[in-house]
């Protein structure tokens, strides 16, 4: 029963998540909006309360970079919740344009939103989703991982504790890239590592849903001109909402875990290390599959180790 059913989405008062808030919802089930801005927050959360007439809509406040805050969420919502049935990180970092930043722990920002946050917190939660009869993790992911079909591309590592913070060539853009590749590596690490607690975990390629105003001015003048263009060509979030809440709810994907699932609820799979002409194509304009790279076990480790060794 959807009602039984707990739901944390990060992230969850725009975008993607705002619209998947709203969708679980709708169908019944208890939803924790896990955010940094508790003013907008406040007010989405009682906009889906009054629109799914579902008064189980709870607010946290929540900053992924935040180590700190990360462990004071997840204090708060196990003294709230018993257990915890699906976990979406779906909050992430691309402010293109800006200038290296770092996290209030001293990680770039961008790769301490969109990975290790993540990593940490559901370490923090596995106790909970162990509770659960069908517990089921979610990563958004991005089709931005295409770079990696590159045979010559390899995860970079080597800036992400201020070593070039001055660093002229530095783009966020490269850095969101990157993390969403290690988002993906993570994923496969974690479902291997959580598999004999019965706990799932997945990866959803995103490939683009139409931003708000306000996300949109986020971005540096030249990159909001690239993404008002993007928008004219984006599906709108709650094309994505339906695919989390599939993924996440559906009998279909129950024992589904360690993929990568497209915008149409496939699951991917890798290509050949050396693709010919055609499968290049394939490569670039469809979205069955994704890089070899992903696979080698070499890196999902290189990825684990990071995480564990930074929130050590």
């Amino acid at each position: 029963m959807n009602n039984e059913k707990i739901v944390l989405i990060t992230g969850a008062n725009s975008g993607i998540g705002k619209a998947a808030a709203f969708k679980f919802a709708k169908e019944g089930c208890t939803v924790i909006m896990a955010c940094r801005n508790l003013e907008i927050s406040k007010e989405v959360q009682s906009d889906i309360k009054q629109t799914t007439n579902n008064d189980q809509v709870d607010l946290i406040k929540l900053d992924v970079s935040s180590f700190d805050s990360i462990r004071e969420f997840c204090r708060e919502f196990k003294n709230r919740y018993e257990k915890l049935d699906v976990l979406i990180h779906n909050a992430a970092y691309a402010n293109h344009g800006e200038k290296y930043r770092l996290s209030a722990n001293q990680i770039e920002l961008t790769f301490a939103t969109n990975v290790i946050g993540p990593y940490l917190m559901t370490m923090l939660l596995v106790d909970h989703l162990k509770k659960s009869e069908d517990a089921r993790i979610l990563h958004a992911s991005s089709n931005i991982v295409k770079h990696y079909f590159d045979p010559k591309k390899d995860l970079d590592v080597s800036n992400l504790r201020g070593e070039r913070k001055d660093d002229k060539k530095f783009s966020v853009y490269t850095m969101y890239r990157d993390s969403k590749v290690a988002l993906v590596l993570l994923t496969f690490k974690l479902a291997e590592v959580l598999q004999e607690n019965g706990i799932k975990v997945n990866a959803i390629q995103i490939n683009g849903a139409k931003m708000s105003k306000e996300t949109l001015m986020k971005f540096e003048p030249g990159w909001r001109m690239i993404a008002r263009i993007q928008n004219l060509f984006f599906p709108p979030p709650e094309k994505f909402a339906e695919c989390y809440f599939e993924i996440c709810m559906s009998d279909h994907f129950k024992t589904t875990t360690g993929k990568l699932i497209n915008d149409k609820n496939q699951i991917m799979e890798p290509t050949v290390t050396k693709p010919n002409y055609k499968m290049q194509i394939k490569q670039f304009t469809g979205s069955d599959l994704y890089p070899a790279y992903l696979e080698n076990r070499d890196n999902w480790d290189k990825v684990w180790n990071l995480c564990r060794e930074l929130t050590q």
